[in-house]
């Protein structure tokens, strides 16, 4: 074989080789995660005296997720409801990632207090999970990981008959199961609620292979000491370590 044809059959085979590269998806956009962050909006949250250092800490984190600040993984959707209703089983519009790209941090606060003003009479967990679970598949999202992120006091309070309020016995009826095998990664993190709340979420709350974390409301309080004053948001290392350290931990599978 000639030098010349060697060297044309070398150079077809190098395009073949980049054009099949360039087709196929990278690492990372194959686990960029899809985010669905509830909200409540009970009365019960106001209550613990948490809900505005929470809504001012989810602007934070999620203007730092939508320009991947700090390490922080940028998500391939991002959905944003409130959990709660007048009534049980009342399902809540989901905003989407567009209505919070492009957005400031005071614009994101701004908003987040405004959709999600705490009126409402009931903390109910079910019907947000299920809704979660309706978007994903309506929108093919079960390829990717999931993370369910709860910024609640924790506390079910929409009333089930023959179980008292406030017993163990009401977090064995938070229902788990339209998550189980919606995604094969997929974590629920509970932030604010207090250490027996949380406990309770972690021992009591049915689930197989969901993964569940929670960062109780006084841990939640130390985010604000990571700021340094004059320093752009991108440049806020020691916050955005804490997010990952605190918030976004990577949890292991427990053993079936």
């Amino acid at each position: 074989m000639s030098p010349a044809r060697s060297l044309t059959l070398a150079l077809l085979a190098g395009g073949l080789l980049a054009t099949s590269a360039m087709a196929q998806p990278t690492p990372t956009n194959r686990l960029r995660e899809s985010l669905f962050v509830g909200v409540d909006t009970s009365g019960s949250f106001v209550q613990t005296g948490d809900y505005g250092n929470a809504m001012t800490f989810l602007s934070y984190y999620l203007y730092g997720h939508l320009n991947g600040l700090g390490g922080l993984s940028q998500p391939r959707e991002l959905f944003v409801a409130a959990i709660g209703g007048k009534e049980a089983s009342e399902p809540k519009a989901f905003h989407p990632i567009l209505d919070f790209a492009g957005k400031d941090l005071t614009q994101i606060e701004a908003d987040l207090k405004r959709w999600y003003a705490p009126t409402d009479t009931l903390t109910d967990f079910n019907v947000f999970f299920n809704q979660v679970a309706r978007i994903a598949k309506d929108r093919n999202l079960v390829m990717s990981p999931i993370t369910v992120l709860l910024v609640t006091d924790g506390v079910p309070d929409v009333p089930v008959p023959g179980v008292k309020p406030g017993s163990s016995a009401m977090y064995r009826k938070i229902d788990l199961s339209s998550l189980e095998y919606l995604s094969r990664n997929l974590t629920v993190r509970v932030i604010y609620p207090n250490p027996k709340v949380g406990e309770l979420w972690r021992t009591e709350v049915p689930r197989q292979r969901v993964r569940l974390w929670t960062t109780e409301g006084e841990v939640m309080k130390g985010w604000r000491a990571q700021l340094t004053a004059g320093v752009e948001p991108g440049d806020q290392a020691r916050l955005w370590k804490w997010v990952r350290d605190n918030v976004d931990f990577r949890v292991r599978l427990r053993p079936l």
